[in-house]
């Protein structure tokens, strides 16, 4: 866990004026979580960084790790808890990929064989072959490759705490969501405690559990990214996330939040009683499951409308199913593609546990309620007093 408390730098003009970059900033990053620095240039979010690993000195606060006052930890302490990755990648032209990799493990005293093995596994989690690449320079890498090559000799020592400051920032889009992706699923493995700096707000929600909005040295907002976008603070931020927030929410909204649960029914239903339940509830479909909860199908209103026999008689297979973890971006694509208006919703095991309509995602996406990752619905108060008079 990252603690930041009253963080304050002052720097001094040549005229004498004393000017604030951060002002009294406060937050805490929890253990395992991403944490995005957001604003734009000049707003302090670099400065806020470098001063977490000293690299510039707060005039007042505190940072603290674990509880730990890292004011209290050396040099060398400070480093093996931290590790600190750049856009300008900085690796040393004059040394191996191998030995760029291992700097801060031999200089903490590593053995030869225990830096190799380290090389090795970092390297195979950004798909870069250990036995073409290790014994290479950098000159011999593309640009891409050395941006992970930066990433991955930050964790080399397994520090605790990452600190990244625009580390996809100088890469052509194409590597660059490669590196994104491959930076998630790595921290998936190893949950660590990251703070970025970024200026992009579309990084921001894609990697973010939290985002941290800076705007002339304060902090103007820290939620996470989609309460930010439903619910941003002040006319700054709004402006910042952008006029499409509405869409942007897609890639954070999974498709198991906006579904709704309609009645289904089993295979043995006379078709007849399936009939009358659609037209008691104006549905033009109902989704059939087994006993295990396994959707089957589905039975349309036309087709049972004078139809004998059972509901099994009758089932239509679905054009396509959604995961339950699947964004609602994904899951809108595979409606366009299919020309459906809805598609039911399978958990991890491929049960029914609702369905996602067009009507429902805008309906969500208008409510007011927002989601945390963790996966925790967030209602605003002014929807939450509604909801209040409404019951």
């Amino acid at each position: 866990m990252i603690e930041l408390d009253k963080l304050t730098k002052t720097f001094a003009q040549k005229d004498g004026q004393q000017v604030r970059a951060v002002d009294s900033v406060s937050l805490t990053v929890g253990a395992g979580e991403i944490c995005v620095f957001l604003g734009p240039s000049g707003c302090g979010k670099t400065t806020t960084l470098k001063m977490i690993n000293r690299l510039i000195a707060p005039t007042s606060g505190r940072v603290l790790i674990n509880g730990e006052d890292t004011s209290g930890l050396n040099e060398v302490e400070l480093r093996r808890h931290i590790g600190y990755v750049i856009q300008q990648i900085g690796l040393f032209p004059n040394m191996t990929i191998e030995e760029n990799i291992t700097v801060v493990p031999r200089l903490l005293g590593w053995d030869k064989k225990r830096c190799r093995e380290r090389a090795t596994e970092l390297m195979s989690m950004v798909a870069l072959d250990p036995k073409l690449y290790l014994k290479r320079y950098p000159r011999e890498l593309s640009g891409g490759q050395q941006q992970r090559i930066g990433v991955i000799r930050a964790l080399a020592a397994d520090p605790p705490v990452l600190l990244m400051d625009e580390p996809f920032g100088a890469v052509d889009p194409i590597n660059r969501e490669s590196i994104q992706n491959e930076f998630f699923q790595m921290q998936r493995q190893l949950n660590k405690t990251v703070i970025m700096v970024s200026h992009d707000i579309d990084e921001a929600i894609k990697l973010g559990d939290r985002v941290a909005v800076f705007r002339r040295g304060q902090l103007v907002q820290y939620d996470h990214p989609d309460t930010l976008l439903a619910h941003p603070r002040d006319e700054f931020v709004g402006a910042f996330v952008g006029q499409d927030s509405t869409l942007k929410r897609l890639l954070l909204v999974k498709a198991g939040d906006a579904a709704t649960q309609p009645d289904t029914a089993r295979a043995d239903m006379p078709v007849a009683r399936a009939f009358q339940m659609m037209d008691d509830s104006d549905n033009r479909y109902l989704t059939i499951v087994d006993d295990n909860q396994q959707a089957l199908g589905y039975v349309t209103r036309r087709a049972a409308r004078a139809a004998q026999g059972v509901c099994g008689d009758h089932l239509t297979a679905f054009k396509a199913t959604a995961n339950a973890d699947e964004h609602l971006r994904i899951v809108l694509s595979k409606m366009y593609q299919f020309n459906s208006s809805w598609m039911p919703v399978l958990d991890s095991d491929g049960r029914y546990i609702g369905e996602v309509t067009q009507d429902s995602i805008a309906d969500y996406l208008s409510s007011g309620r927002s989601r945390r990752q963790t996966g925790q619905a967030i209602v605003s108060p002014a929807v939450a007093a509604a909801e209040a008079a409404v019951a």
